[in-house]
Order: structure tokens, then C-alpha cells, then sequence
């Protein structure tokens, strides 16, 4: 029965350290702040809304960056690569105008790949606050229209690196740059 008793008495001094640990940690500041964060997610969004001047909304929404502790900084932006044609005077597109539209887009796709890879490094040599052994990460997901054909066109594109490589390799030559950054498309 004393073990008992003495059991209640510390499950309240449990709960009072692991209260004060808690606010104690919530207090530390974060690696990486709002305010750098900021600043990178306009540089890609600035990057990727001048690729094409004949597309207003190349961006679907301002890109959203996070801090993970331990992982690094990832970013993540939405895209429209083309804009489809407007089908209020003809609701059924032809099939050339499906074809046209899927043309622009697989032509766009190495623009866009050229702005994340220097977005990528950007942010790798912004971000010294984040270890150099940590990762950055640019995801960009890639708008589709219900009618068109997206063969060959990624939904999503990913781009990583760790920081310390990615700053010692800026002024390195393209295939260098190239063999740093683990590009994956889905």
C-alpha cells in the first residue's frame, strides 16, 4: 500500500518536470528564423514568376518554407507551367490545342528545372544558420488541367543537397552542380 501511495505522490512531480522541460524548450529560439525564411521563399517565388511573360499565374501560391531540426530547410511552391486555353467560346479543345499545350509545357520543364537548381544553391548559401551537414530541399508541384495529356510531365519535382557541398560547388561547373543535387520526379 506504501508503494502505492508514493506512486501518486511522484506522477504529480512527473508531470511538473516534464512541464518545465517543455517551457524550456519552447523557449529556445528556432536555428532558423521567420524572417530568413521569408527572404528565401520570395527569391524562388521572384525566380520562377519571370520564367514566361505570357503566364500571369505561373505561381499558384506563395512558397511555404520550414525549418525541420536535425534534416535541414525544405521549400515547397506550386507551379503552372502553361496556362490552358480558354474554353468558355468552345468548351471541347481539339486535339491540336491539347497537343500544343503539352508541347509548351515539356518545353518549359528545363526553364524551370534551371530556376529550382539556382534557387537550391541560393538558399544553401543564405542559410548559413543551418549546419552545413544538414539538407536543402526544393519540391515544386506542377499543375494539371483534367483534360490534357501529361505524359512525360512530373507532378512533383524534388531537388536536395546538403548545404556544405552546395556552397563549396556554386561556381563549380554545371555537371558538378549536377552530380551534387538528387533530383527526383514523380
Amino acid at each position: 500500500m506504501r508503494r502505492f501511495i508514493a506512486g501518486f505522490f511522484y506522477l504529480p512531480l512527473g508531470f511538473l518536470l516534464l512541464a518545465v522541460a517543455s517551457a524550456a524548450m519552447a523557449s529556445d529560439p528556432p536555428r532558423v528564423g521567420r524572417t530568413v525564411l521569408a527572404a528565401m521563399e520570395k527569391n524562388l517565388d521572384d525566380r520562377v514568376s519571370r520564367l514566361w511573360d505570357d503566364n500571369p499565374f505561373v505561381l499558384l501560391g506563395p512558397t511555404r518554407g520550414i525549418y525541420l531540426d536535425g534534416y535541414g530547410v525544405v521549400f515547397t511552391t506550386e507551379v503552372n507551367l502553361a496556362t490552358g486555353p480558354t474554353m468558355l467560346m468552345h468548351p471541347e479543345l481539339t486535339k491540336e490545342e491539347i497537343q500544343r499545350h503539352r508541347q509548351k509545357k515539356l518545353e518549359r520543364l528545363p526553364q524551370l528545372m534551371h530556376a529550382l537548381r539556382q534557387a537550391l544553391v541560393a538558399s544553401a548559401v543564405s542559410l548559413d544558420n543551418v549546419p552545413a551537414e544538414q539538407q536543402i530541399v526544393v519540391v515544386a508541384f506542377l499543375s494539371r488541367y483534367p483534360w490534357e495529356d501529361a505524359a512525360g510531365i512530373p507532378l512533383q519535382i524534388t531537388l536536395q543537397g546538403q548545404r556544405k557541398k552546395l556552397v563549396e560547388a556554386q561556381h563549380a561547373g554545371a555537371a558538378e552542380l549536377d552530380a551534387l543535387i538528387h533530383v527526383v520526379e514523380y
